[in-house]
């Protein structure tokens, strides 16, 4: 089939590598000349495990094209994807100009019938919008079909998301729209979800929401947890095991970040109060979420009252690990208040080497903790996870660990002579 997919960020370039692998010729259009010019040449502008390959791979191939002619592309195409950025305003709103403006660049192009597919997070109702709007510029009612088609992918799992989805979400008003969908996605053997417009829409705000409230409840409850002595490893495990609640998104950590969860969270919440509803649960998760740094700074503080003073080392920068994303980063955020709090910070990730006032980055993980008094995991990399801790301990001047995200072994540690500091890890 003949694809055009608006929007080469994240969501839109993950839709058109996968799609042209499989056999789709896939027009990805962006407005962007150097953005184009870059994966013409088969670079990516992110970090996402195999999509570089995948994108090269079916460059050469010519099932995939990118471009900054949108009127050639829709021309040539029967399904449009819209998949442009939905940011967050400044009050916490979504911000859908990018959204609206690709509603007037569509509306003088459709001329013979094309399905009108939004993989682009919405607000309840936009897509409904979007139909009115398109007949009130003039496009006739019998020459398109609005889909809404949300996307479920998690950064540094998007490939793999992509072709093994858990569910297919699509929201119509016309049947034959889901027909064709299913055409598109036949390499993809997931159960489909039928709904209307605005019930997909809500689909994916309340899957994201109910991811950060989960961790904001495992969060909550490691506090409680960790004043009287429990390991909250042992009850995420207990509770996970119940198949009503699962293990998924059940590990205590930092917090959660990105460029999903609190930006839907937080849309989520104004749609709420826009209809006169209080979203209790969303706006405690929020505030869990927002004071977690501060018990993790307490129990620094508890353990080495003048940490200001002392050498201390972060690594990781990312939201997540396998990402090169920073946004609403819970990292970044712990390392802006040690910052603040007077600590000079050296800084050690992967992939990312953030320019943060008062912090010196480095590009060797054993280089960053030399001479260092106290090492912070912020970010989860399996890197982390796996190192060495008889040479982190040999390198390192003092012996405290803050496990962050509570992905290391207290015990391993200990036995290589560190101290080990986590939220409810005994």
């Amino acid at each position: 089939m003949d694809v055009c997919v608006i929007g080469a960020g994240y969501v839109g370039l993950t839709t058109s590598t996968v799609l042209a692998n499989y056999g789709h010729q896939v027009y990805c259009v962006d407005k962007q000349k150097e953005r184009v010019e870059m994966l013409r040449r088969g670079e990516i502008p992110i970090y996402e495990p195999g999509l570089e390959e995948m994108l090269v791979k079916n460059t050469k191939k010519g099932n995939l094209l990118f471009t900054t002619d949108l009127e050639t592309a829709v021309n040539k195409s029967d399904l449009i994807f819209i998949a442009v950025g939905t940011p967050q305003d400044n009050d916490g709103r979504t911000d859908l100009r990018f959204f609206e403006g690709v509603t007037n660049e569509l509306a003088p192009l459709i001329d013979t019938y094309k399905l009108v597919i939004t993989k682009s997070t919405v607000p309840l109702g936009t897509n409904e919008e979007l139909e009115r709007k398109l007949i009130e510029k003039g496009v006739l009612k019998e020459n398109f079909d609005v889909v809404s088609n949300p996307e479920f992918l998690r950064e540094g799992t998007a490939i793999h998301d992509m072709l093994y989805p858990d569910k297919i979400v699509i929201g119509v008003k016309e049947y034959r729209a889901v027909q064709t969908l299913q055409k598109l996605y036949r390499f993809i053997d997931a159960p489909y979800i039928v709904t209307s417009l605005s019930g997909a829409e809500m689909i994916k705000y309340a899957s994201n929401a109910f991811l950060a409230v989960k961790i904001s409840f495992i969060n909550e409850l490691a506090k409680i947890a960790d004043v009287y002595n429990v390991d909250i490893t042992d009850v995420a495990l207990g509770i996970g095991m119940d198949p009503r609640i699962g293990h998924h998104f059940l590990q205590a950590g930092l917090g959660y970040g990105g460029s999903c969860l609190p930006k839907d969270l937080s849309s989520l919440e104004h749609q709420s109060i826009k209809k006169n509803i209080t979203p209790h649960l969303l706006q405690a998760a929020q505030t869990v979420n927002d004071s977690i740094i501060d018990h993790y700074i307490a129990k620094l503080k508890k353990e080495i009252p003048d940490y200001q003073n002392k050498k201390i080392t972060v690594w990781g920068a990312t939201f997540k690990p396998n990402t090169d994303d920073l946004r609403h980063s819970q990292a970044l955020k712990l390392i802006d208040r040690l910052v603040k709090d007077g600590s000079q910070i050296r800084l050690y990730d992967p992939i990312v080497s953030p320019n943060i006032h008062n912090t010196i980055t480095y590009k060797d993980m054993y280089d960053s903790i030399k001479d260092a008094d106290i090492l912070i995991i912020a970010t989860e990399w399996k890197q982390f996870i796996e190192a060495d801790w008889n040479k982190v301990s040999e390198r390192m001047r003092g012996d405290i660990v803050v496990d962050c995200r509570n992905c290391l072994q207290p015990y391993t540690l200990k036995k290589n002579g560190l101290i080990y500091l986590g939220v409810a890890r005994p």
